[in-house]
């Protein structure tokens, strides 16, 4: 009897240091996918159509490390002639502690539009969330320090460091939900040589994985080649699908 209750009360303690050890060790990770398809057509004065989709996978690892990963393309032609084939793929690695943010990032983009053939980003630095919840809503400030390498369908070449000021808004009520990112790069030997870029997302939400979204897409730079607008504007409207 008495190796019995020996026996009972051994398991009953390793039990309890196994259970308290797995509540202890947030060690899981957790995929999240969204992705949107839209697209515009106009006719009349201007013959238009643009097709445009993103998508956004975030991985999340414990409490303290995720890794967004995010891409876009646009196709678009004018009096069918091609004018946007634009290409963005993105990695934002980042670590937090509350408020506190650090980012790292990568980057490569093709533009038609501003006649770059490629460009390739890579950087790092500091963030702060002024506000977040369970919701996923959240109001966050980052400032990140970029090596910059650009190539133009010229030949020309261009490479210079860039300071990165991102504010991003998140904002969800009921089946609404608001996305907004607004990056500010100046050169940082020369403000006058900067790009902003702008981008909100409105979605509709018919069940937890549908939606009808409206994007807004602004970008500008203020050196570009010779003959090639400085800034670009598409509103468009599509569909969206995301996991939990």
């Amino acid at each position: 009897m008495r190796i019995s209750a020996r026996l009972i009360f051994l398991f009953s303690l390793l039990h309890s240091l196994t259970s308290r050890a797995q509540a202890q060790r947030p060690d899981t990770t957790i995929i999240r996918y969204a992705g949107q398809l839209s697209g515009q057509y106009t006719s009349g004065g201007v013959n238009r159509t643009l097709l445009a989709t993103t998508h956004n996978v975030t991985f999340l690892r414990g409490q303290h490390f995720g890794a967004p990963v995010n891409g876009s393309f646009s196709y678009g032609k004018q009096e069918k002639l091609l004018k946007e084939r634009e290409f963005l793929f993105n990695a934002t690695p980042y670590y937090w502690k509350g408020h506190f943010r650090a980012y790292g990032i990568g980057g490569y983009e093709r533009s038609n539009l501003r006649g770059i053939t490629g460009r390739v980003q890579l950087g790092l630095g500091p963030g702060w969330a002024f506000y977040t919840d369970s919701l996923g809503r959240e109001v966050s400030l980052s400032n990140l320090f970029i090596r910059e390498a650009t190539y133009f369908q010229d030949g020309s070449e261009r490479i210079v460091s860039r300071s990165s000021l991102r504010l991003k808004l998140v904002y969800s009520y009921r089946v609404f939900s608001l996305n907004s990112t607004t990056f500010y790069q100046p050169n940082l030997s020369g403000f006058d040589d900067y790009r902003v870029n702008q981008l909100t997302s409105l979605a509709l939400r018919f069940t937890p994985r549908f939606a009808i979204t409206a994007n807004y897409i602004y970008t500008f730079e203020s050196r570009v080649l010779e003959g090639k607008p400085r800034d670009n504007t598409n509103l468009t409207v599509g569909v969206a699908f995301s996991t939990k």
